[in-house]
């Protein structure tokens, strides 16, 4: 009798290799393993080998970077969504659509069950199983650090539980950080990271740029052109977005920008100390959000702001799947219409400095926010309308002194 699949969220770092032969061992699962390439670049190198070498019987590398920029990370740049103030969602952002391609080869390879390996203290074990039971509410979901079966609580012991198993490991038990990274940005956690006390050791730690200090000490101008809040060209070159991601991130990088220390507050309660990398992500918010200036009204930037913080919640709480996001999504494309027109702007030691920014669509009118009296707005206009919106504090002041008198 054919034994029963599992699908395995595969990374290739310790945790997800670990995982493998404790499946095979505890569950007698015949392993698929799945690795969802959101742009991790060199992190994929030699995973096929390594997954095989710990018994996997096959792996799934799947390329849905494109997939990726257009459908996950452009509704949260559209939304200029960003968690508590400084997070741009990167890892965030990834998770529903791994959870998405997982489910996906569990229905091809009509597996039983599906497992990842995070861990029982972070953000992802919510966002990977929420995707999954919104997407396959049938599928048994086991997570792994939070079975009474495993045994392993540190990376050392998982590096003896590998060795013990004949798995040769290109890993060491403290020699560097743990990291997420896409397209988007890379995350960084632990070592002297773990106190927040402690300032980051940029030299050790950094991985798509420099410091500001270390950036040139030339600016570099960019423009970007955007078409209903899509990028479309950079410095003039039409590039699809996940070309222009990757530049951006080339360019930010250079010039020490989107590097951010937080402590942030996690679903599960606790705070978390990390340190992103999100350079073009950075400059892409700067940029969209310029442009958006010239072109929504009062009211619908006062929204839009109080949505965007809604966006940035549901997708940092994994709820990417449900009918909340989708009107919440709804809304701020609805507000894309005409966010069309070209951004300039120089990158300089960690700045983005504006350089100007136009659209034919702009609202900005030169004779009216002009100081010169122009034929649209006369100045005597103002007193009435002070008089209207200024009526109830007028009459707050008036019964204020009515009551003094008395």
């Amino acid at each position: 009798m054919a034994k029963e699949k599992v699908i395995l969220a595969y990374s290739g770092g310790l945790d997800t290799t670990a995982i493998i032969p404790w499946l095979k061992e505890n569950f007698d699962y015949e392993v698929v393993c799945v690795c969802v390439d959101c742009g991790q670049a060199e992190e994929l190198d030699g995973l096929e080998e390594r997954a095989k070498s710990c018994g996997a019987e096959k792996l799934y590398i799947l390329d849905v970077t494109d997939e990726f920029a257009d459908e996950y990370i452009m509704p949260c740049v559209q939304a200029h969504a960003v968690y508590e103030n400084k997070y741009l969602l990167g890892t965030s952002m990834a998770r529903p659509l791994i959870a998405k391609k997982l489910v996906e080869i569990a229905r091809k390879e009509n597996a039983a069950a599906i497992c990842h390996g995070a861990t029982g203290k972070g953000n992802d074990q919510i966002r990977f199983e929420l995707g999954i039971k919104a997407l396959a509410p049938d599928l048994k979901i086991i997570a792994a650090w939070r079975n009474d079966k495993w045994t392993m609580d540190s990376r050392e012991s998982e590096i003896e539980y590998c060795k013990a198993h004949g798995i040769h490991l290109p890993f060491s038990a403290d020699s560097s950080y743990s990291r997420d990274r896409n397209l988007w940005h890379i995350s960084h956690e632990g070592l002297e990271l773990e106190d927040p006390a402690n300032m980051p050791n940029y030299d050790h730690l950094l991985v798509l740029g420099v410091t500001p200090e270390k950036a040139p000490d030339e600016g570099e101008f960019v423009t970007l052109q955007f078409e209903k809040g899509v990028p479309v060209a950079l410095n003039g070159e039409k590039m699809k977005v996940s070309d222009i991601i990757r530049k951006l991130n080339e360019l930010g990088g250079k010039h020490g920008i989107g590097i951010v220390d937080i402590v942030e507050n996690r679903v599960v309660g606790m705070k978390s100390r990390g340190v992103y990398e999100t350079p073009g992500g950075t400059i892409l918010y700067e940029a969209h959000q310029q442009l958006e200036e010239l072109i929504l009204d009062r009211e619908t930037t006062k929204t839009k702001l109080d949505m965007g913080n809604l966006f940035a919640q549901i997708v940092y709480e994994g709820k990417w799947f449900t009918p909340l996001r989708e009107a919440v999504q709804a809304f701020i494309e609805s507000t894309q219409q005409y966010v069309t027109g070209e951004v300039k702007f120089k990158l300089y030691k960690g700045n983005i400095i504006k350089a100007g920014e136009t659209s034919p669509y702009s609202l900005y009118n030169e004779s009216i926010a002009s100081f010169t009296t122009g034929d649209l707005y006369d100045h005597h206009d103002a007193e009435g309308f002070i008089n209207l919106f200024g009526l109830a504090s007028k009459v707050r002041g008036m019964k204020q002194q009515e009551l003094k008198k008395n």
